[in-house]
This record gives C-alpha cells, structure tokens and sequence, in this order.
C-alpha cells in the first residue's frame, strides 16, 4: 500500500486526531450497557420520595397512637374514680339500709334517702336497683333536676307549624342503650362490678360502673354510677390531635416543596435546555451541576447530555463527509469539463479518441464515487434497521472465501481461509449483511495490493471474549504513518501503475464504521520478515455472542 500516488484530502492530517477522538468515545458509548428500570427503593431518588410521602403519614399515625393511649389512660382514670365512689356509696347504703335477719334485704326508702343525701355531681348519674333488678332511685329524679333544651325559632305570622318527631332511629338507639344498661345491670347482680364505656338514651358515650350491694355474700341490690366524661376525654382528644395534624400538613407541604425542587424545577431547567437547542440551534446540552447529582435525573442530564454530544459529532461527520464529497467530486467535474471544453478545438482523431477516453474514464470514476457515497450515506439507517442475531464467523468467512474461489481469474491472488479448530467457538451477536461487506472490502483490498502470485489469507481465532479476524497480503505493506489514516474518507493510496480513480477510497472508512457499530475494533499493521515489509495485515476484533 505504499505509494508515489496520494489523493487525500490536504487538511485530513490536520484533523486525524479529532477523528481518533471521535472513534475512541463512539466507541465507549457503545460498549455501555442501557441503564434500566430499577425499583423504587433501589433509586435513590425513588426513596426519597417514598420517604417524604410517609413522613406526614408517620407523623399522623404516630399522634393517633399516643392519643389513643393517653385516651385509655383518661378513660381507666375515670374508671378507677367511679369505682372507688361507688364502692364508698354501697357500702354507705349496705351499712344503713340493710334489714332482715338471717336473710337480708334492702329496706327501699332508706338506700333512696341515703342516695339523696350523698352528694352528686351535675356531670354523674346514679341509680340504685334492687336484688331483682327493678329501679329504685335516680339521681336525676332525687335531686330533682330538670333537663332543658334550647326552644325553636318564633313563627313568623303566616308560617306552618312543623312539630319535630323522634324517629325510629331515636327510638331504636334509645331501646339499645336500655338493652347495653339493663346488660350491665345483669352482670352487677351476678356479684361482680362491671366497668366499660356504653351509649346513653341520648346517643352520647358514657363511663360507667356497676356495683353489687352485698351483705356479706348475699346481693341486695346493685348501684350504677355514670359520667359524661367520655364526650369530654374524646373532644381533649381530638383537640390534642390538631397540632399533630398541623405538622402532617406542614411536612407534606415541605416534602412537595422538596420534591418540587428536587424534580420539577431540575426536569423545567432541562426542558429549557432541549428548547434552546432546538430553537437557538445549539450543538449540546450542557447543564454540569445536575450532572454532577448521584440520582436518576443526574443519570437523565448525563444522558441527555451524551446523546446531544453524540449528535453534535454526528452533524460534525455529515458536514466533514459532505465537504469531502464536494472535494472529491470537484476532480472528476473539473477534468470532464477541461475534456468537453477541448473536445470541439480538437479535429484530429487520435487526440479526440484520447479525449473521449478520459471522459470515460472520469465518467466512470464518478459512477463508482457516487455509488460509494450513496452506500455510506444509508449505512447507518441500515445498521439502525437490522437487528443483531446470533452469527457464526467462521461459516461467514468460509462462504465468502468460497465464493472468490469460484470466481477467480487465473493471474489473481489466491484467497485461502483457514479453518479454525472445531472445538473453537466463533459466534457473535450481529448483523450479517454489514459484516460481509466489511470482510468483502478487506478482502478487496488485500487483492488489490497482492502480485498475481501472491496470496490473500483470511483467519479467525477465538481469544479470550473476542473473535479476531485476520487479513493478510503479500503487498507492498504500508507506511508507518499511514497505518491509521487508511481509514479516513476517501483516503487512497495506491502502487505506482495502478489505474487512477480506480478506488473511491471509502471501503476502509465504511468497514470501520460497521465494524465500531459491532462494539468492535479494527487496525492495520505490516507484516515483516526479519527488518523488511512483506505485506499488510488487517484484523477485527468484534465480542463474542
């Protein structure tokens, strides 16, 4: 591949070490693995938000279970208070109204003027049963207590009058509360005291105590104390529970400010950004201090990130790739115009045949760079389109190489593959048509460069996770220099004598291109023998399956 001949662009040299860049980071992007879906409470942001919708559920949770022990303690309180008054008072009326002998009874106008001379409060009920369960007193008709209620609206002259009448449901919540107290009653007479929380006549929650009034082992009667103390205890706690609600509402206003700051305004700032690239026709996002977040939205702006630079070098490639076409197709324009120009100045035959001819020539050279320009513009919507699959190298070089030897010439170099070892595996994971044109435009131009009796041999090893594919002719070789800008567009170099225009120059760039695709790799090097060159060498490397 060493040459007199060398029709690369003058300012490719120039830009040979962005394009290596260029390759080196296309080549990690696609030797990265797509980051996936992971569970909430694996994402670090997913657990932050977890944990700041629980936050205000905690706080409420957490209030109601220390008020509702604070509640039961109330409650136990009041209990124990009742309990201890009620046995006082049995025992008052057990010493004073106890008559008979040897069978005790209960003398009914004595227990009912010992119940009335005790004192009790407006906000406690007492009643006093006998041993068969029949009411003897009340301390609300003892004390004489009248119980009020406030008085309707004044009827305006013309307006009908509405009477307001308890319903079944009063009716029916009266009768149980009848039921839960004659119960309680019941269980008193059994002698033992009964304490528990029941509903009244008028629908309200009361703490109640029932106390059997023995003589000894006998049951004479049983005294019910109950107080309104639950209504209260309820109302102290639903009053106890604001504040825990107003720090739940505080925390869930908090975590949706954080989470606003945390995701909306970062998700808002990389709109923004995408807008300005679209709208300002800038080339990248660039957003460092979200990038720099160790969560999904950092993982997000590095992506974005990536992708727009990924895109920018994409746009950069299709302006450099449409510059080197324009330059490459000024050549053969401007020599077919030159010829076309001198064509009618011309008379004698033999210099219009000469004429006619490198218009051929030029026409041809023209035909083969636009077919080669047209096949690497649609290379990348190709490789887009297949998906890769489960290919056998090995199988593909041989059916390759087979197909040159049923084609050979004689006076061409012979193509001989050698088989690897059957137990060796060759198997990737790729697309087969974009990696027999790469195999093809090697083998093509390890032809090109062989003498007629030379040799154009292709192997493949198995080493460690990567299969190598081997190339080799019995070339000029390449120049040290060279060995890396083979590979740039329409760079040719060709042996002296050979015919100009002959090559587009694309096949290596396109190879490498396909071969990068793969998350593989591709290089040339010169074969020696002892301190001199005997042919080049071409290998690729692509993982296995």
């Amino acid at each position: 591949m060493a040459s007199d001949t060398d029709t690369a662009n003058p300012d490719r040299k120039v830009r040979r070490g962005e394009a290596a860049a260029d390759r080196a980071r296309r080549a990690r992007a696609h030797t990265e693995e797509p980051r996936r879906a992971s569970w909430p409470l694996v994402s670090r942001l997913g657990r932050t938000i977890i944990a700041l919708n629980l936050l205000g559920l905690a706080i409420l949770i957490g209030g109601a279970l220390i008020l509702n022990e604070l509640r039961q303690g109330l409650v136990k309180a009041s209990l124990d208070s009742l309990t201890l008054q009620g046995e006082l008072i049995a025992n008052v009326i057990d010493q004073t109204a106890t008559v008979g002998e040897p069978e005790p009874a209960l003398e009914a106008d004595t227990a009912s003027g010992v119940l009335q001379s005790l004192f009790i409060p407006r906000s406690q009920r007492a009643r006093l049963y006998d041993a068969s369960g029949h009411l003897l007193a009340d301390s609300l008709v003892v004390a004489d207590r009248v119980e009020g209620s406030a008085l309707p609206p004044a009827k305006k002259p013309g307006e009908r009058e509405f009477r307001l009448h308890v319903g079944p449901s009063a009716e029916r919540r009266a009768q149980a509360a009848r039921i839960a107290l004659a119960r309680e009653v019941a269980g008193a007479l059994s002698g033992s005291t009964v304490a528990d929380l029941r509903i009244d006549e008028d629908g309200g929650r009361v703490v109640s105590v029932s106390i059997p009034i023995q003589h000894v082992r006998a049951v004479l009667g049983v005294l019910t104390l109950e107080a309104g103390d639950a209504e209260r205890i309820l109302a102290a706690e639903r009053r106890a529970l604001v504040p825990f609600i107003l720090i739940a509402i505080g925390a869930a206003l908090l975590s949706s400010l954080l989470l606003s700051q945390l995701i909306a305004v970062p998700v808002l700032r990389l709109a923004a950004a995408a807008d300005r690239v679209r709208l300002s026709r800038a080339r990248a996002i660039a957003l460092p201090d979200l990038a720099k977040r160790d969560d999904e939205l950092g993982d997000l702006t590095r992506s974005l990130e990536s992708m727009t630079h990924a895109l920018s070098d994409r746009m950069e490639a299709i302006e450099r790739f449409a510059a080197d076409v324009a330059h490459e197709l000024r050549n053969p324009m401007t020599s077919i115009r030159s010829a076309v120009e001198t064509l009618d100045l011309v008379k004698n035959a033999e210099p219009r045949a000469r004429l006619l001819a490198i218009l051929q020539q030029d026409v041809g050279r023209l035909d083969r760079l636009i077919t080669d320009i047209s096949n690497a513009s649609r290379l990348d919507a190709e490789l887009a389109r297949d998906s890769p699959a489960p290919l056998d190298v090995a199988r593909l070089l041989a059916d390759i190489c087979g197909f040159y030897q049923a084609i050979a010439k004689p006076g061409e170099p012979e193509i001989v593959f050698e088989e690897p070892p059957r137990a060796e595996t060759t198997r990737i994971s790729g697309r087969e048509g974009p990696l027999s044109q790469v195999f093809r435009n090697l083998i093509d131009n390890a032809r090109s460069f062989s003498p007629p009796e030379g040799q154009v041999r292709v192997t493949v090893t198995h080493r460690k996770d990567e299969i190598f594919v081997y190339v080799e002719d019995d070339g000029p070789g390449m120049p040290p220099e060279n060995l890396e800008t083979v590979f740039d567009r329409f760079y040719t170099s060709r042996p002296r004598g050979a015919a100009f225009g002959g090559n587009s120059g694309l096949g290596l760039a396109i190879a490498r291109q396909i071969v990068e695709t793969h998350a593989g790799r591709i290089w040339a090097e010169n074969r020696h023998a002892g301190d001199k060159i005997v042919g080049a060498r071409f290998i690729v490397a692509l993982p296995t399956a």
